[in-house]
């Protein structure tokens, strides 16, 4: 198979969709693969890195779009890369679909097979190609909430650790995933005084048992949520429910209640946002303020570490690249009941139920989309 890897364009998003180890793995399987020159520059990686393991560089993305038989990316692709995408062309990469209509859109026009990351799962029921950027992104979101929460940048001026005689900042973790379970840490570590919600209450017991030492567990009761956010000098927002729109956990009107400077980190901002105010923002231009509360809502957290994140997801991405390219989608989806949850769009059908539900389009079950 030609495997394409064109470079991001999505704004300050450096992250690469194949690493060199990743592309050498796909031509010693007898694969050829299309990297576009300056594809890997963002994440430290040259253009002679990937030729000396056998990769073609290309000089544009128009070529890598025209010549390969799967395209593998990071981010969703822009309007102008899908309006390159084809029929019987393999789309790899995150998608992100609920709370974006003009995307599914293009997707089911071009007639590709996009297969999303984010909706890939294990046998556990875990979200394996999610998790090392929930990783990334959990443990960045209190580093970032922390200079929001800086006077300059119109926060509160409060310390995450406080000094001897002034108290640490009080941090809300909305949802105790991986996401979650990897701010609440961070936060902890920085001396933050700490509390997560969840639903789970068996969720809340592992966290408990594990990080009691750490951090305080709540239910996510709408009165635990609404009398946490009140006292809170930063919420961070965890919440995410697979390929679906996230829910809107903290309302305009509460934050009138919110402490002035209060900080908001919406880690769910690539899903719609968990805060009724969120709205996606980049790392050139990452806060906002509504209400005099502080909004932190860059929709590629990950980008900003773009090297560790890089070789972390393409860790992941790499034995199910291997997959599809060594069997082709089908065979490969048929095989792995779990790659086959990732199969989002196909043949100008959408095959992904929570996108469905959240645009009100119909949906063809994936395992009928195999024989389409």
């Amino acid at each position: 198979m030609l495997i394409g890897c064109p470079k991001e364009i999505k704004p300050q998003e450096f992250r690469v969709g194949l690493t060199p180890n990743a592309a050498q793995e796909a031509i010693t399987h007898g694969h050829a693969v299309l990297i576009e020159r300056g594809a890997g520059a963002g994440a430290g990686f040259d253009d002679a890195d990937y030729e000396n393991i056998g990769a073609e560089l290309v000089d544009t993305a128009e070529e890598v779009f025209a010549r390969a038989e799967m395209v593998v990316k990071v981010k969703e692709p822009q309007a102008v890369e899908r309006k390159q995408l084809r029929e019987g062309q393999v789309l790899f990469t995150y998608l992100h679909l609920a709370p974006d209509p003009d995307q599914t859109r293009d997707l089911l026009e071009s007639g590709v097979t996009a297969i999303a990351y984010e909706t890939v799962t294990d046998r556990n029921g875990g979200l394996p190609l999610l998790a090392p950027m929930s990783e990334v992104a959990g443990k960045l979101a209190p580093q970032m909430g922390a200079w929001t929460l800086q006077k300059a940048n119109g926060g509160r001026g409060v310390l995450m650790g406080g000094v001897p005689g002034v108290g640490p900042a009080k941090v809300v973790v909305i949802g105790g995933g991986v996401v979650g379970t990897h701010a609440a840490r961070v936060a902890a570590g920085m001396g933050a005084d700490v509390t997560v919600l969840d639903m789970s209450l068996p969720r809340l017991r592992y966290l408990d048992d594990v990080f009691s030492a750490q951090f305080r567990t709540r239910h996510a009761s709408r009165g635990n949520t609404a009398e946490l956010v009140q006292e809170a000098d930063m919420v961070i927002g965890a919440v995410l429910i697979p390929g679906a729109a996230a829910p809107k956990l903290v309302t305009r009107a509460q934050l009138g209640a919110m402490k002035p400077g209060a900080v908001l980190v919406d880690v769910a901002i690539d899903q719609g946002g968990c805060f009724e105010t969120s709205r996606p923002t980049t790392h050139a231009d990452p806060i906002y303020e509504v209400d005099g509360i502080m909004h932190y809502c860059v929709a590629n957290m990950p980008g900003a570490v773009a090297r560790t994140s890089t070789i972390a997801l393409g860790n992941a991405t790499m034995p199910f690249m291997l997959a599809l390219a060594n069997k082709g989608w089908r065979k490969a989806c048929e095989d792995d009941p779990h790659l086959m949850e990732g199969l989002n769009t196909h043949a100008g059908h959408l095959t992904y139920y929570a996108v469905g539900k959240a645009l009100g389009i119909d949906v063809l079950s994936p395992a009928k989309a195999l024989r389409v």
